[in-house]
């Protein structure tokens, strides 16, 4: 388990207010209100860096005409398996 440090911040009136509305609908408490943000905010700003190097690898390495027409040929293959009715 990892050790939880206190810190103090300031936040406008009005995102604390809607904070507190918030979090009192949920039962939260503070701590957690801000620990769950920050942790979304986090693992959002990850998948953006993630996502951001995936597209420049793939810029720089695209598919080719022949990979294309492989995965064109598993979808066709696949769909053709589905009931469809």
């Amino acid at each position: 388990m990892s050790v939880s440090k206190k810190i103090a911040i300031s936040l406008p009136e009005e995102v604390l207010s809607a904070m507190e509305k918030v979090r009192r609908r949920t039962g939260e408490s503070r701590s957690a209100f801000i620990r769950r943000a920050l942790e979304q905010a986090l693992a959002e700003r990850k998948e953006r860096a993630q996502i951001s190097r995936y597209l420049e690898g793939y810029r720089r390495h695209p598919e080719t005409r022949k990979e294309v027409k492989a995965a064109e040929a598993a979808a066709t293959a696949l769909l053709a398996e589905e009931p469809w009715e």
